[in-house]
């Protein structure tokens, strides 16, 4: 099956390219392109497409199709309708003698028809729905014998706006009579006698065809329809997510120097789980039991016993980034960074690379609501010029800091050695 592998910051990219070209083709009448985002369990796939649409002030829809079990709760049901007409009566004047007592104010008063021509014509076209008849008929409409069955929109989407994203989660685990629907709704964006608004775009998501999950196989016609995109779990990309929501730094310095723990069982939502259970403790090292406890419930077994074995080895110890951008005392928290990352012999390339990675991330957090003072300003030029980290890191910290947050950073990127840096 032809799919495109990213990560989530990729697969934004991906989908946002996907919307304004959706909007180009409409604006050429011709119909818009969906999006299917298969991925593993908890990697992220609904959430990231949840994060998208509030970035682009988008409405925002959800139907998870593996929980609904009426097909009517996603395509709407069924309804009679009747076309129905009103006689109206068009008046005009005799002669332009008349023009000014027939005027708009003179026939809301109730001027003579004697003054006037008049013509009778029928408004025909009126669909209404077999509820509504009785009600139309009392305020003066006729059946023209005419009938229909149609689809009533869904609530979903009946009070919606222009401008927005349905996303269909799980489609591929649906009962095959919402895949079928889904695929009428891929193609045309309407079911039978309702559309989407305008400017609205359809992501779908989807558990791979592997053989671990229990999914309904799509055939290859189904498969023309939609561009396929591969979400793989990037552990870089998770850092930066995690430091911007608050995870524990030790977690994440964990999780950094251990990628290969995240699989298919030990997913990204597991591992968030868990590191959030146990973020109250203040010193790991005095409840390592439940730590161990927690883990086993949450992650698995060798998960939770290489956390433990971190704990044992001090790591959960490093400098934070928060320490390494704004402690008062430089020459100390220099110090703390070179005892963590050793030197010449002793330096642990790993360490070294999860803190450079940290320092990155913080700090277009810190950016977001603080000043990028003078002071900041001197601290970041130290550790991105001096033999702390290697050339490789120092390019990481800097790319990191211009691609995040560039124009609170304007007095860093003057800096001479900074300038060389980025020209790499």
């Amino acid at each position: 099956m032809a799919q495109v592998n990213l990560n989530v910051t990729e697969l934004k990219g991906f989908v946002n390219h996907i919307i304004e070209n959706n909007r180009f083709l409409q604006q050429q009448g011709k119909g818009p392109v969906s999006v299917e985002v298969v991925g593993e369990s908890g990697i992220g796939k609904t959430s990231t497409i949840v994060e998208l649409a509030k970035e682009n002030n988008l409405n925002f829809v959800k139907l998870n199709l593996a929980q609904i079990e009426e097909i009517g709760d996603l395509v709407g049901f069924p309804v009679r309708q009747f076309q129905m007409y009103k006689e109206k009566v068009i008046a005009t004047p005799k002669s332009p003698d008349n023009l000014a007592m027939v005027s708009a104010t003179q026939r809301a008063a109730g001027t003579s028809l004697a003054n006037l021509n008049t013509t009778t014509t029928k408004k025909v076209g009126m669909w209404v729905d077999e509820l509504a008849v009785q009600e139309y008929l009392k305020n003066g409409y006729k059946m023209t014998g005419k009938n229909r069955m149609s689809y009533c929109a869904p609530e979903w989407i009946a009070d919606k706006k222009e401008g927005g994203i349905l996303l269909l989660d799980d489609w591929n685990r649906a009962d095959t009579r919402f895949i079928q629907a889904v695929m009428e709704l891929v193609d045309r964006q309407t079911y039978i006698s309702w559309t989407l608004p305008k400017d609205w775009h359809i992501i779908l998501t989807a558990n791979p065809d592997n053989g671990d999950y229990m999914v309904n196989s799509v055939d290859s016609a189904q498969k023309t329809r939609y561009i396929t995109a591969n979400l793989k779990f990037d552990v870089n990309v998770w850092a930066q997510w995690a430091e911007d929501a608050g995870i524990d730094t030790r977690c994440i310095n964990f999780l950094l120097l251990h990628p290969e723990l995240v699989t298919q069982e030990t997913n990204a939502r597991s591992i968030t789980t868990f590191f959030n259970a146990i973020s109250s403790f203040e010193k790991f090292e005095d409840s390592l039991a439940m730590i161990q406890m927690i883990g086993e419930g949450s992650v698995g077994d060798a998960f939770a016993s290489m956390f433990t074995t971190f704990i044992n080895n001090k790591l959960d110890k490093l400098v934070t980034p928060v320490d390494l951008l704004t402690h008062d005392n430089e020459q100390y928290i220099l110090g703390e960074l070179r005892s963590c990352i050793g030197k010449d012999n002793t330096y642990r390339a790993d360490i070294a690379s999860t803190l450079a990675t940290r320092l990155g991330n913080y700090s277009v957090v810190y950016s977001k609501d603080n000043t990028i003072t003078q002071k900041i300003t001197d601290r970041l030029k130290t550790l991105c010029t001096a033999d702390y980290f290697t050339n490789d890191l120092k390019y990481l910290i800097v790319r990191t800091i211009f691609n995040g947050n560039k124009s609170k950073f304007n007095k860093l990127m003057m800096i001479p050695e900074i300038i060389k840096m980025t020209m790499k």
